[in-house]
């Protein structure tokens, strides 16, 4: 049996809550509709690039934001010792490049634990809080920050991908 990514039920959030309420809500519903982006569509699908010449596939941004989750919340901020993900010495597009879908089911599982890890290194944390990032403290805030800015931009990069593969539009 083929592999399609599952239906996802976006979370609403407040629109008034307090920012540590209000910005994990926010980043959640930005997560949500990248994975939203890839519903119903094969690993096959997922793995198709828009144009000729570009590494830009729903496959790769999947691969892509699981990097950057880790990155940002459990090798930047909490200081885990793991590993990052997707790193192919002198290949800095590996988790756009190094695509295969038959193990698409594994990468997008991979991003949905990449989520619930990060969100657990950063529960009941202060928005506050810093940690060092090459000289400079950077707080949890600015973290919610980028992750959002991120997610909104690479889901607009999904939107695109999606229409081409089957016409569908919006949110």
């Amino acid at each position: 049996m083929t592999w399609t990514a599952p239906e996802i039920t976006r979370p609403d959030g407040s629109l008034s809550a307090p920012e540590g309420e209000m910005l994990p809500g926010y980043l959640a519903f930005h997560r949500a509709t990248l994975l939203h982006k890839c519903a119903g569509l094969t690993g096959e699908q997922l793995a198709v690039a828009p144009l000729p010449d570009s590494n830009l596939t729903l496959l790769g941004l999947v691969r892509h934001m699981a990097k950057v989750e880790r990155t940002w919340f459990r090798i930047r901020f909490s200081a885990l010792p793991v590993e990052p993900l997707h790193f192919v010495e002198g290949r800095k597009d590996a988790d756009f490049e190094l695509l295969d879908p038959a193990r698409a089911e594994e990468d997008y599982d991979r991003l949905v634990e990449e989520v619930r890890l990060a969100d657990e290194a950063v529960a009941g944390v202060s928005m506050d809080t810093t940690f060092d990032l090459d000289g400079e403290a950077m707080s949890l805030r600015m973290i919610h920050l980028h992750m959002i800015g991120e997610y909104a931009r690479h889901n607009g990069h999904a939107d695109l991908v999606r229409q081409h593969l089957d016409g569908t539009t919006g949110a």
